[in-house]
């Protein structure tokens, strides 16, 4: 049986229903105990590019991920989001050697500890091609027809559309359609997937969404980093939420999205980075002064909305949030120390498997 979720009256988000982390990446918990490892073998300590960001941590992370080492990430993630006053987690997820069945995983570590999520698959290309990207599809669909918890949804997830054919982000638009599911996607992170919708014979990122049908109402947009107003405005049309993820942005030096002003609804999210939302708040508040310093305008109080934005994105997903408890549910100290020592076990073994997977290649070509 599972227990009540989590609900907390904070007087900084608005609501009343607790944090509410519109965008984040739970497989990414193990990280931070990967320190060592990762800056003695440089990873990726100086990236040239966010690409390059992303080939040297975060693909190699996500293909060494199996099930005992999503399982220890989500509780792990889990128990400090609660410890930090987080009600509900907008998930998107990615392990692709381990496809099918990774929701389950994640649906039952949310469910068992109480926390509320809306869980998806985000599907890719950049590994296996069209039949990777229907694996992925598939694993979407599994979870939309499965009995889940009352604390937890499905959603159809889309890595970024630099990594998607048109046929694949097609497919993924009709199946979100078909289940009246939001959709999930990274969007103009870095101005290589404008560049590359561009190459494709589109406008930009948006124009590609838009007309391939994935540009769907109640849609959930991840940064938005280097879209220009007129995206923003056409998106908002459509009824999409926009999500902004300050840390994530200023940490991989991809920008500021300084036009998410304009959006009707921009919420707030962490993009994998731990789900303290105030101190993401004030990260936002900090790149938002230094904004308007700059020369835009409203940025501050757009900025000041974020977290009453991502509660109303809570409630929406999770009418039951209204109702929750005033004192939040979280582990026990005892447990939480058991959760933190099989997490440390098992970021030593996904440090292990990523150190195996990149020896593979050179002991090939060594042969």
């Amino acid at each position: 049986m599972c227990p009540t979720p989590s609900g907390y009256q904070s007087p900084d988000d608005g609501t009343g229903v607790g944090y509410v982390n519109a965008h984040t990446h739970i497989y990414s918990a193990l990280v931070p105990l990967m320190t060592r490892g990762l800056l003695a073998n440089g990873l990726p300590t100086d990236p040239a590019n966010f690409k390059e960001n992303l080939e040297r941590l975060w693909w190699q992370l996500d293909r060494a991920l199996d099930e005992s080492t999503l399982q220890a990430s989500a509780e792990l993630y889990v128990a400090e989001a609660q410890y930090g006053q987080t009600a509900a987690l907008i998930d998107h997820h990615e392990s692709p050697n381990f496809i099918e069945g990774s929701l389950d995983v994640l649906h039952d570590a949310c469910a068992h500890m109480g926390m509320y999520a809306l869980l998806c698959y985000g599907i890719t290309e950049r590994n296996g091609g069209a039949q990777e990207a229907a694996r992925g599809l598939a694993e979407n669909r599994r979870f939309l027809e499965r009995d889940k918890s009352e604390f937890v949804r499905g959603a159809v997830g889309l890595h970024a559309s630099f990594t998607l054919s048109d046929e694949s982000i097609r497919a993924a638009g009709e199946l979100a359609a078909e289940f009246s599911a939001p959709l999930h996607i990274h969007v103009a992170e870095d101005p290589l997937d404008v560049e590359d919708a561009q190459q494709r014979g589109y406008e930009g990122v948006i124009d590609r969404l838009d007309k391939l049908g994935a540009l769907q109402e109640n849609a959930i947009l991840a940064h938005g980093v280097h879209l220009t107003r007129e995206e923003v405005e056409l998106a908002s049309e459509r009824g999409v939420w926009f999500v902004q993820n300050p840390k994530s942005n200023r940490g991989n030096g991809v920008g500021y999205p300084r036009h998410l002003a304009a959006a009707a609804k921009a919420a707030l999210g962490t993009d994998g980075w731990s789900s303290l939302m105030f101190g993401e708040h004030a990260v936002l508040m900090e790149d938002a002064a230094q904004a308007e310093a700059a020369g835009a305008i409203g940025e501050l109080s757009s900025a000041a909305r974020r977290l009453i934005t991502s509660g109303a994105l809570g409630l929406q997903l999770f009418p039951a949030l209204a109702k929750s408890p005033a004192t939040p549910l979280r582990p026990s100290a005892d447990q939480l120390t058991t959760i933190q020592d099989n997490a440390q076990r098992a970021a030593d073994r996904l440090w292990a498997r990523m150190e195996e997977m990149r020896e593979a290649p050179r002991n090939k070509k060594s042969l």
